[in-house]
């Protein structure tokens, strides 16, 4: 995963790219087995008018980068909800199978506007859940209400979008640790990412130009036709290694092993539309969901 950056400098994993914010290894692949299928990606969808994408409505967290989001069905009077990775919680990366469901906690967020500057610091009330099981999330619920974001700032939340992505489509991984946007397209889907002691199931692989780095994890996915976030940003082969920590390797439905050097990757959150009820809180027993339980 792109791990909380406190790690990452501890470790000097990121040496000069770290300082700069700009990553330097090569983007290749190593097929070890075969290469994964993108035969049963999505097709692309028609081209739309791309929608201008900036940093309002995201955050920067003292170790990732995340976004202030709203669901299809949420209220402005709903306490707000901030996205970011389950390996980016304060308490540390969960395990294998953990679940983690309204955990308090007191965590704040630099709120960005449009240009990157701060608007305002949010702070949780708790964990509403979190996961590196299947997929890579936190959701922090707020404080704050949409309408009182809206009201005291004028910044609008990014929407959650309820649908699947497309092979091909344009998309913009926007950092509000560093304040940094990076650009490519969807290259296609991975039935099983592997890393370490975890997998992830279904994650969206960028083109090579998203050469993300260590502190965007967390960082939103959008979806430059539509705007809305189609992912949140989680990992990157970094030396070509099969399935270590910061070199997950793709496994397709035949066990086959895909190395890809360089390349980056994201977690699918359409999911999450299909767990949230009335007030934006989380109900792992709807019939569609398919979050992980604890």
């Amino acid at each position: 995963m792109r791990r909380p950056l406190v790690g990452v400098l501890t470790t000097l994993l990121l040496g000069g790219a770290a300082a700069t914010g700009i990553a330097a290894a090569p983007a290749g692949a190593t097929t070890q087995t075969a290469d994964a299928s993108r035969a049963s990606a999505p097709q692309a969808k028609a081209k739309a008018k791309p929608k201008a994408v900036d940093f309002a409505g995201t955050v920067a967290l003292s170790n990732c980068s995340g976004s202030l989001i709203r669901l299809p069905n949420s209220a402005d009077s709903d306490p707000g909800l901030v996205l970011t990775n389950g390996h980016c919680l304060e308490t540390g990366m969960p395990g294998p199978g953990d679940v983690i469901v309204d955990q308090p906690s007191s965590r704040t967020f630099s709120l960005l506007n449009s240009t990157a500057g701060r608007a305002a610091t949010l702070r949780a009330s708790k964990v509403a859940y979190a996961t590196m099981t299947d997929t890579d999330v936190t959701l922090y619920q707020l404080t704050t209400s949409y309408a009182q974001i809206k009201k005291s700032y004028g910044i609008n939340a990014l929407s959650l979008s309820a649908d699947h992505p497309a092979a091909g489509t344009p998309i913009k991984v926007v950092s509000g640790y560093w304040k940094r946007i990076y650009s490519c397209n969807v290259d296609g889907f991975v039935h099983e990412l592997r890393e370490g002691d975890w997998t992830w199931k279904d994650s969206l692989r960028y083109t090579p130009s998203c050469n993300t780095i260590g502190g965007t994890s967390g960082s939103p996915v959008i979806d430059v036709n539509t705007g809305k976030v189609i992912a949140v940003n989680n990992t990157g082969n970094e030396n070509g290694e099969r399935c270590t920590e910061n070199n997950p390797c793709e496994v397709d439905e035949n066990g086959n092993v895909t190395v890809r050097r360089g390349i980056n990757y994201a977690e699918q959150t359409y999911g999450i539309t299909k767990c949230v009820t009335a007030g934006n809180r989380i109900d792992l027993s709807l019939p569609d969901c398919t979050l992980p339980k604890p």
